[in-house]
């Protein structure tokens, strides 16, 4: 099928590449006018590097035109940071068209950001949109035109907005991901699985000392103790206290299945963690005050769990303890610069009214 791949990142390039990989006219946006021409100048090829070696995926289009990158195509891949997902969704929504699905692998609930955008340009067409809890692929790239891929996901629970046109949605996803997406319900429901808020500002944060000693630190590695999992375990218990009071049932994901060598598997299947410490790619050099983990899943993912908890009436202490402490580290106040039910112009809106709209749409 054609599919759009929306940002120049590394779950950008990795989807692209995949994508072409498995036989799917694949196009590749953009904003990058240089990075374009140079793309197209070496081919539009990506090289991709996984344990099966090194192939090399060619693009069928590789443009900084939106409108040219959508046209006629059944899926719209955006794996982008949740702090880009606004502009994207803006520049994108005039071009939406019937039957679209527009996929963000994970979202942060950015699904109602896209269906807003659309909303705001006048833009009446019957579209889908549908968040994961995760990146689908753990991901790295190391070159301009070159991507490692450590771990693909082997389980993507996905939540669709509106909930009326599920089952084509995942319909669709289906194609690009055979064998992956579970069916979660709602986008809300989706965006309550994001593994980024709950694995990555404990890590940060607890480790700021060697982050900011040290030149490069894994984070995954010896950032990851003991004392460390703990606290990790307890602020997922608290997105699946929120999950549990919005009415959403098992399978929760929990993160501690990540780390464990038997049970359930969960979104990477067995052994990812010691895969992803294997390679390497994660022994980097972390700006504590620009990094996507401070950024996105800190400032975004947890001000989004801290709101939702709010509208159920579920404490989330630790969520709003890292919330203080990374927004002291940065000097922002996160639960205002972040993305809430509030900011997003929800806040209007009591339990059973964001129900009724997750299921009926605008």
């Amino acid at each position: 099928m054609r599919i759009a791949v929306l940002g120049g990142g590394n779950g950008s390039f990795a989807a692209a590449a995949d994508m072409a990989l498995a036989g799917h006219d694949t196009r590749l946006w953009r904003r990058d006018k240089q990075a374009v021409a140079e793309h197209n100048a070496a081919g539009k090829k990506i090289l991709v590097k996984d344990f099966q070696g090194q192939r090399e995926a060619v693009l069928s289009l590789v443009t900084n035109d939106i409108a040219e990158a959508v046209r006629d195509a059944e899926l719209i891949l955006c794996p982008a940071p949740a702090h880009a997902q606004a502009d994207i969704a803006k520049t994108l929504a005039p071009h939406i068209t019937d039957g679209q699905v527009i996929y963000l692998p994970p979202g942060t609930f950015g699904t109602m950001l896209f269906a807003q955008a659309m909303q705001a340009a006048g833009n009446k067409a019957k579209a889908a949109f549908a968040e994961t809890g995760t990146l689908p692929w753990l991901t790295r790239k190391h070159g301009p035109f070159e991507v490692a891929v450590t771990v693909r996901a082997k389980r993507l629970p996905t939540g669709v907005f509106p909930l009326t046109l599920k089952d084509h949605a995942l319909a669709v996803i289906d194609k690009a991901f055979p064998g992956v997406i579970e069916d979660c319900g709602d986008a809300l429901s989706g965006a309550l699985m994001n593994a980024g808020g709950i694995i990555h500002p404990p890590l940060i944060t607890m480790n700021a000392g060697p982050l900011e000693h040290f030149d490069r630190w894994d984070i995954h590695k010896e950032g990851t103790q003991p004392s460390i999992r703990r606290v990790t375990d307890a602020l997922d218990n608290e997105r699946i206290a929120v999950r549990e009071a919005l009415g959403y049932g098992a399978p929760h994901f929990p993160l501690a299945d990540h780390y464990a060598k038997e049970g359930d598997e969960w979104m990477y299947g067995r052994g990812s963690h010691d895969k992803l410490t294997d390679s390497g790619d994660w022994r980097e050099h972390i700006v504590l005050t620009q990094h996507r983990y401070m950024l996105e899943d800190l400032r975004m993912g947890l001000s989004f769990l801290t709101s939702t908890g709010e509208l159920t009436g579920v404490p989330t202490p630790l969520a709003r303890g890292f919330l203080a402490i990374g927004g002291a580290i940065v000097g922002e106040d996160f639960m205002q610069t972040g993305r809430t039910l509030k900011t997003m112009g929800l806040s209007h809106l009591d339990k059973a009214g964001l129900q009724q709209l997750l299921r009926d749409g605008f």
